[in-house]
């Protein structure tokens, strides 16, 4: 069969953002940020931000590029101060512009603030409706960006502006929230981390030096508090408001909705970095778990187990540990590829220029390969991919996927085509085998997902791959991304 040909855009499920803070008197605030949103740089290359308080004065830098490339020791000299909040985005909601890089600092009755977010609202249209309603209680109501992100800043200076405490307005705002919001908030008397009531976006704080020595620190994962030092204590809960006070040993925890927990399940099989811990273990434990019940489920006799870098690798490595098929490197990936604004020429694309991987000839000519990657999307990538392995004299390709097929699109934060550019939501298995040219091919069940994740399988959201979306989202949103019949979707 042929396919039609799709829209040229990244071929994966696209990063969330990564939001970091840090409370510590007397240390370096604005270089502990940046070395925090340098290890959540895979949640978001597009921009990045950090803003400083020094009493109850502010100062903020932000840019468009990746961490590096937006700060210096110059910069971060000119930043002292005791709490910093910092982002590292990719957009789903508002277009790719300075305007909408993070965080975001408002004025209120109360003094400044900055907040950084992330994930998505699914009620933005309701939310601003009422924002403008109430545009009276303020002086200057002006929302210029087109991100949710703002939405949930005006909500909170309305909200103070009202008369509420900082406290009262944080939980007043958040209620009138519906999606997937994590939030680091800094005002000129406390630092606070907030996540929604089903926790769709990971969230975890912990301490610097001591116990009890008041130097806080809040990360996206795990793996931000590692490369500063910090000590991890916990996660923020689904529904929890946690505020960090100078001088208080202890966060005063408190919750201010009551749900049932979803946290988004691709945060394990593909997002978070392997080295970050959920649950108690880190993720490479996870996907190595995942790769032994694939090679389980679907068994292939073969002579090498090759892992999709950098995400397939561990999974790949379980399939072999699992099968008894040797596992090798077939893939090269040029470790200095980020986002870049310059594209190959359609010329380029056609005579399959490689710039990311590379296949190793003298390790898969004549063998019988299987590859382990996370996830298939549109299927552009893994067909060039398996072409690439073909013309590197692969005898046979296999290929086996970490995850279900991937049918709906995501709400929450998440960057996913509308349905009816997602591969495994236009055609069923023999199709996908046919269009991406391999012998086989087979994707993890979802109870094996979820098994292996060793929680409650009520605890995650897998809106993409069955499309059970834990808060209903906007009819808009809805007729804007979803666009196929429930019989047309592909079955695992």
């Amino acid at each position: 069969m042929k396919v039609a040909p799709l829209t040229v855009r990244p071929d994966r499920m696209e990063e969330a953002c990564g939001v970091f803070a840090v409370l510590a008197p007397g240390e370096q605030v604005a270089s502990l940020c940046y070395f925090g949103l340098y290890a959540l740089q895979h949640r978001g290359q597009e921009s990045a931000g950090i803003a400083v308080f020094d009493g109850d004065k502010v100062r903020l830098h932000k840019n468009m590029g990746l961490v590096s490339q937006v700060f210096d020791q110059n910069v971060l000299e000119l930043m002292p101060g005791d709490r910093a909040v910092g982002h590292t985005r990719y957009s789903t909601t508002g277009s790719s512009k300075v305007c909408n890089a993070q965080p975001l600092v408002f004025m209120t009755r109360l003094g400044p603030f900055a907040l950084a977010h992330n994930g998505n609202l699914v009620n933005t249209a309701e939310l601003r409706k009422q924002l403008l309603v109430d545009k009276l209680n303020i002086n200057g109501l002006d929302i210029n960006s087109s991100g949710d992100s703002e939405l949930i800043a005006f909500a909170l200076q309305q909200a103070v502006n009202s008369g509420m405490a900082w406290d009262e307005a944080i939980k007043a705002a958040a209620a009138q929230c519906k999606g997937a919001f994590s939030l680091a908030i800094s005002t000129p008397e406390a630092l606070y981390a907030l996540r929604d009531g089903h926790g769709l976006r990971p969230l975890v704080f912990g301490h610097l030096g001591e116990s009890g020595s008041a130097a806080w620190v809040v990360s996206s994962e795990t793996c931000g508090l590692d490369i500063v030092g910090a000590h991890f204590d916990d996660d923020v809960a689904p529904g929890e408001l946690v505020r960090f006070k100078a001088g208080e040993d202890h966060p005063f925890r408190s919750r201010w909705c009551e749900e049932t927990p979803k946290l988004c399940v691709f945060e394990l099989i593909y997002f978070a970095r392997p080295d970050s811990r959920f649950f108690g273990e880190s993720l490479y434990s996870y996907r190595r778990r995942i790769g032994q019940r694939l090679a389980q489920e679907s068994p292939v006799e073969a002579d090498l187990v090759i892992g999709v870098p950098d995400s397939g690798i561990p999974a790949a490595i379980g399939f072999s540990q699992s099968s008894g098929i040797p596992f090798g490197d077939g893939l090269i990936k040029n470790r200095y590829v980020g986002r870049t604004f310059i594209q190959p020429t359609q010329a380029m694309r056609e005579a399959g220029i490689r710039v990311k991987l590379n296949p190793l000839r003298d390790v898969i000519e004549g063998q019988r390969i299987v590859v382990v990657d996370d996830s298939i999307v549109r299927g552009t990538t893994s067909r060039k991919l398996v072409q690439a392995f073909r013309e590197a004299g692969a005898k046979e390709v296999h290929m086996r996927i970490s995850s279900p097929p991937v049918t709906h699109p995501c709400f929450y934060g998440i960057d996913t085509d509308s349905q009816d550019q997602l591969i495994a939501a236009r055609f069923n298995l023999e199709q996908i085998i046919e269009h991406l040219g391999v012998d086989s091919l087979a994707y993890l069940s979802k109870e094996g997902m979820l098994q292996c994740a060793q929680e409650q399988a009520s605890n995650f959201c897998t809106a993409c791959f069955d499309g059970n979306y834990p808060i209903p989202v906007e009819v808009e949103l809805r007729e804007h991304k979803l666009m196929l019949e429930p019989s047309g979707l592909a079955q695992s």
